[in-house]
């Protein structure tokens, strides 16, 4: 009798602690919710080509144009530049100045964003692209599909790591969107938003022994390569599910062919011409990204 009572006293503890359990998950859920942050149930690339700064071989870097250009043609990835506006707001663009890719001059930092949105980004790449404007950071992940990664670079400035993962989260891109840093306060300062936050370690070279264990024992998502370094190092990624991105595979005598590139272990080359790597890429297996909104 005595054992038939302790015996019905552990199932009911156990039925408690289950209903807890199960209760501390809703509330999770419920939480994250009411935060914004919906689960995203889609299958991303596990491999392919990453267009840099969207199609800029053919169309002006950086802008709505070169991105759509970019998707058309079926990449896996497309990476862009973010900088910070007078009036704290982003523009994508590589430059901290204007001169190169605008109409305009002077640092982008100094122009409120009503300002910068009246030049014209376009023209310089060609007549066809006259009008072109900067696109936000906002715009920017709006056009987006859902599948595609975006490699979202913030250069030399781990500060706006924090401002750029709020963005992420708010629009709820936080499966797909990597934010680049060259420091590991950009990466606290990410995680500090949301732990979840995906991080892109591009310190050069990247492949060395120190670089990569150091990438793993910080839980960064991926490590930008510039040469080829141990496959031990490749190995050891691969086992932490750190993705490997390659640039640049553009520009430079006795660069590695996208075949040895993938062979060597890289998930992800980094392009200026995508219309020419996806050509590529189709003769190896790799077919262009079908687009989910």
């Amino acid at each position: 009798m005595k054992k038939s009572t302790r015996k019905i006293k552990n199932i009911k503890k156990l039925l408690m602690f289950l209903a807890l359990t199960i209760y501390s998950f809703q509330v999770v859920i419920a939480q994250n919710n009411l935060q914004g942050h919906e689960c995203i149930d889609i299958e991303m690339p596990q491999r392919g080509i990453c267009a840099h700064r969207g199609a800029m071989a053919t169309h002006p870097e950086n802008t709505i144009a070169a991105f759509k250009e970019a998707l058309r043609l079926g990449v896996h990835v497309i990476e862009f530049d973010v900088h910070w506006t007078k009036d704290q707001r982003f523009v994508v663009i590589h430059d901290h100045n204007l001169d190169r890719t605008t109409n305009g001059t002077g640092d982008v930092v100094d122009h409120t964003l009503v300002d910068l949105k009246r030049l014209d980004a376009g023209s310089w790449k060609g007549s066809q692209f006259a009008g072109e404007r900067l696109p936000t950071l906002e715009e920017t992940l709006e056009m987006m599909p859902k599948n595609v990664w975006l490699f979202i670079d913030i250069q030399f400035r781990p500060h706006l790591a924090a401002p750029v993962a709020r963005e992420i989260l708010r629009q709820n891109r936080q499966h797909q969107c990597i934010i680049l840093v060259r420091s590991h306060k950009g990466l606290e300062a990410a995680r500090q938003v949301d732990p979840g936050v995906l991080v892109c370690n591009m310190n050069t070279p990247g492949y060395d022994t120190k670089n990569v264990s150091d990438v793993i024992s910080h839980r960064y998502n991926a490590l930008r390569f510039t040469g080829f370094g141990p496959p031990e190092n490749v190995q050891r990624l691969k086992e932490t599910n750190v993705r490997i991105l390659f640039c640049c595979l553009d520009g430079a005598k006795n660069r590695p062919s996208l075949s040895q590139l993938f062979d060597a272990g890289i998930d992800f080359p980094i392009v200026n011409d995508p219309a020419k790597a996806m050509s590529a890429a189709r003769k190896l297996g790799i077919q262009p990204l079908k687009p989910v909104y």
